[in-house]
């Protein structure tokens, strides 16, 4: 069935858009303000940025410990808030039985916000912090570089991002201006407030109606228009470390053109036969490219590719095939060009989540074909740019991504492809799980290989709505397909071939640096590898590496698998799909290691980029206390975070879940700070930790019900059954209800007694040596 949608405005001026869509097991909130950072006095830069954060810190009806975040965490959803030049929007997406509670959150929040300066001061320490981190960014700094370009008095050259300088709390003025910025544009006529779920539009229509009443009459406020972004041809940077930058500008564009750019980004970022990135590939020049809309507002779009180039690479005849590229799409048959784009788009409407939809809808930019407007946009947006006539091109035939029918070729599936029915193929998402053990020295260099010639593939699944990653763990490597399942059976069948055999320039190709991240995000990465504390092979960074290394590393390993979310049809096709990798056809194995075995207290030194301190405590628990674990991180959540996060301002990074990584689950926690050490972060986490935590019968009642199938994300309930098979556990999500709902207080409290003496094991992966006194 398809979505119905509805537009109305209510009494306030604020515009509300509902969207129907059954299929969907969430429901979600998206509001967009019309104001951003450029709308606030070039006096006090970061003001918007700052209020935003402001609006999180709990409300005289709503305090912190009940506000939307803490709410929205409560019941197993997501939520965050996002300030851009022009706008800013939050978000948040829970279980449909919770949005209403979710929405009178977020509009009680924006409408009647706490701005006292104690709320102000603690804040601005945070908002210094994520400053620090901004400035120490390679890749936010190479693009505040890049902004430089434009043309002197435009505002994207200056600084917004605010800092314990920039916003001077007690000077008068500032927090006239705090509360005059609020009252402008935090009224009716500046908001769209979009509303997403499997409720019917009556239903959506009428929790709209209710809630964001809060909001103040008002009209919408005409937003200074900004100069022109260029005063002459923009002038790229020189190549860097092999990346180079194109950066492109326009002023005075119609309506329509920011949809219209969408399809134009699609077309430069496709890899496929007969376009301009499979030129550069075929030349061998091009390791990865990132096209990106970089800001869109009246009139004016500003947008980058950045190419990370091989040494070979000859940069003037990058740009002028870039150049025939788009000559060649501004002479092309723009209906048969929109045609193929409303097919991408109805995929990646059929897949994407209600809070995607949602911020579509608040952005006024579904998914679908691009309307005439945008379609006349499209040939402004091209004539503005730099044509020429240059080489031969060809539009690609429809990928057989896209197809909905089944490969023909049937086959028995092999016994080590285990098949799980925790989801219905009803849902139309299957993923499929693939896992070979490499014992060769030699693994992660052919990984790297591997995950270079699977690219365009990649690519190309990203396009088509699809969810492809080929991993490295441990002695592991793993394959993961999952989306459309017709799609997922032809999308396995071409990565298996890459696999067996990769392109002959793959091998040469050196492995493209990858972008540098945080601290945190760079120990979250490591973090699988560490958990597997199987003893592994050394990695071997000598010799040539060919296809003959290769095709013995596959004669001497075995697969084994777990299929989820297909039919009988798509199994059939899926036995034909895999038969290019050699089966385990022996005993069931478990995989993984039990949680029991990870020995007691581990200090691991991670040396990664970034000058922050960061630190992951992973708890790791036996299979059979799983349950209580993750009533006892839902309960810790809002503790750690108001402890670390909000009274001791230790950095905006501060997080807490329960998480598996090969069938090992446990309580993750994460902090990294500009100035706390992780010996000290640690000892913080055991304060939170001695302070026990109270059962609270609503919250595990909320969680039990997040592990009913029918209200579990299909790829959550994909992920939770492939960890179960790797841990040798049956996957029921009616045994793990019951375990939450058999948790009592005392049983929390043996729990917390364990995590704090470590019982089960503690996994310290900081980026700093082991302190002389390890344990506070």
């Amino acid at each position: 069935m398809p979505d119905a949608t509805r537009h109305l405005t209510l009494a306030n001026g604020l515009h509300l858009t509902l969207r129907h869509a059954p299929r969907l097991k969430r429901a979600a909130a998206a509001l967009r303000v019309h104001a951003g950072s450029h709308d606030a006095a070039t006096r006090w830069p970061g003001l918007a940025h700052f209020l935003e954060h402001l609006f999180f810190l709990g409300t005289e009806r709503f305090p912190l410990d009940d506000g939307l975040m803490r709410y929205v965490q409560g019941v197993g959803g997501q939520v965050n808030a996002s300030t851009r030049e022009r706008t800013t929007d939050f978000f948040f997406e829970v279980p449909p039985a919770a949005l209403a509670g979710g929405l009178e959150r977020l509009c009680q929040m924006l409408a009647e916000p706490d701005l006292s300066l104690a709320r102000q001061v603690s804040e601005r320490e945070v908002i210094h912090a994520e400053f620090i981190a901004w400035s120490r960014n390679r890749e936010a700094q190479d693009q505040f570089a890049l902004l430089q370009r434009l043309a002197a008095g435009h505002p994207l050259r200056a600084f917004h991002a605010g800092n314990r300088y920039s916003l001077n709390l007690h000077n008068p003025q500032f927090q006239r201006e705090v509360r005059g910025f609020h009252q402008r544009f935090y009224q009716g006529g500046q908001m769209v407030l979009s509303l997403c779920g499997p409720q019917s539009l009556d239903q959506l229509q009428a929790m709209g109606e209710r809630y964001a009443s809060v909001f103040a009459s008002g009209q919408r406020v005409i937003q200074a228009l900004p100069p022109a972004l260029q005063e002459q041809p923009l002038v790229p940077p020189a190549p860097k470390h092999g990346q180079l930058d194109l950066l492109y500008a326009h002023d005075g564009l119609p309506a329509g053109a920011q949809q219209a750019m969408e399809l134009l980004l699609g077309c430069i970022s496709d890899s496929r036969e007969g376009t301009w990135l499979d030129a550069l590939r075929q030349r061998g020049w091009v390791r990865e490219c990132q096209p990106k809309l970089l800001y869109a507002f009246a009139g004016q779009l500003l947008w980058t590719i950045r190419l990370r180039l091989t040494d070979t690479a000859q940069v003037d005849e990058v740009r002028a095939l870039l150049h025939g590229w788009l000559q060649f799409i501004r002479q092309a048959d723009f209906d048969a060009l929109n045609a193929a784009y409303a097919h991408l788009q109805q995929r990646r409407a059929m897949s994407a989540s209600a809070l995607e939809l949602a911020q579509r809808d608040s952005r006024e930019n579904p998914l679908q074909a691009l309307d005439a407007r945008s379609l006349q946009a499209l040939t402004a947006v091209l004539d503005g740019l730099p044509l020429q006539a240059y080489a031969s091109w060809q539009l690609p035939p429809a990928d057989p991504l896209l197809l909905a029918s089944l490969p023909n070729p049937t086959a028995a599936l092999p016994a080590a492809l285990s098949v799980s029915t925790c989801l219905p193929s009803s849902r139309q998402y299957a993923a499929l799980y693939l896992r070979w053990r490499i014992a060769t020295p030699l693994r992660q260099r052919l990984h790297a290989v591997l995950v270079n010639a699977l690219r365009p593939l990649t690519e190309r699944a990203e396009q088509a709505s699809l969810h492809m990653d080929f991993s490295s763990s441990g002695e592991y490597w793993q394959l993961r397909c999952a989306g459309f399942p017709a799609a997922v059976v032809r999308l396995v069948e071409e990565a298996l071939a890459v696999l067996n055999q990769p392109a002959a320039d793959c091998w040469q190709a050196p492995v493209a640096d990858e972008p540098a991240l945080i601290p945190i995000r760079a120990l979250l990465k490591r973090w699988p590898d560490e958990v597997a504390i199987a003893p592994t092979a050394q990695p071997d960074t000598a010799g040539v590496l060919d296809q003959a290394i290769l095709d013995q590393v596959w004669r001497s390993t075995r697969c084994r698998g777990l299929a989820v979310g297909f039919g009988e049809p798509e199994l059939a096709a899926l036995g034909s799909a895999v038969t290019r990798t050699i089966w385990d056809e022996a005993a069931d194995q478990k995989q993984s290691l039990d949680a029991s075995t990870v020995p007691g207290k581990r200090w691991l030194y991670a040396d990664v980029t970034g000058s922050e301190h960061a630190l992951l405590l992973f708890c790791p628990l036996p299979a059979q206390l799983q349950g209580a674990g993750r009533l006892l991180a839902q309960l810790l959540q809002g503790p750690v975070y108001q402890r670390l996060r909000v009274e001791l301002q230790l950095g905006y990074a501060v997080f807490s879940a329960f998480r598996q990584t090969d069938g090992i689950g446990g309580l993750l926690f994460g902090v990294q700070s500009p100035h706390v050490r992780p010996a000290q972060i640690l000892a913080h986490l055991l304060e939170v930790f001695s302070a026990g935590v109270t059962l609270d019968t609503a919250v595990r009642q909320a969680l039990a019900d997040n592990f009913d199938e029918a209200a579990m994300p299909d790829a959550e309930v994909a992920q939770w059954a492939w960890q179960s098979h790797l841990a040798g556990a049956e996957a029921d999500l009616g045994v793990l209800q019951a375990a939450i709902l058999h948790t009592d207080q005392t049983s929390l409290d043996a729990l917390l007694t364990a995590l704090i003496t470590a019982q089960h094991g503690w996994l310290c992966l900081a980026n700093s040596p082991a302190p002389d006194s390890l344990w506070p």
